[in-house]
């Protein structure tokens, strides 16, 4: 039996066959939201606009592509105009991303 086939075949007996919504687990229960309606977006709140720095904190839902928990936490801006438009308690939908090895916001609209 070649490696791989012996490979494929151990992913699959550790992995059971029924997701945790189907089997009713505790951790699906408290699995992250979507976020903004699967627009690639995240739902956060301005907590403080740091214009001379060109930073911004921003309590923040889970960021799945990022790997990153529900947090509060500083991000640079892509744009320092960016923070012209947002004051603290605005509530926002935001991309982020690693840049240059910083978590920065690339874009953001406000929420509804």
């Amino acid at each position: 039996m070649s490696k791989l086939l012996v490979i494929l075949l151990a992913g699959v007996s550790v992995f059971p066959a029924t997701s945790p919504a189907q089997t009713g687990s505790h951790e699906f229960h408290h699995a992250s939201k979507p976020t903004a309606q699967g627009s690639g977006l995240t739902d956060g709140e301005i907590r403080k606009v740091d214009k001379a720095q060109g930073k911004v904190t921003l309590a923040h839902e889970p960021i799945e592509s990022l790997g990153m928990p529900k947090m509060t936490m500083v991000f640079r801006v892509a744009d320092p105009a960016m923070l012209d438009q947002v004051k603290p308690g605005d509530k926002v939908r935001f991309a982020a991303d690693k840049v240059d090895g910083k978590y920065t916001v690339t874009r953001w609209e406000m929420s509804k």
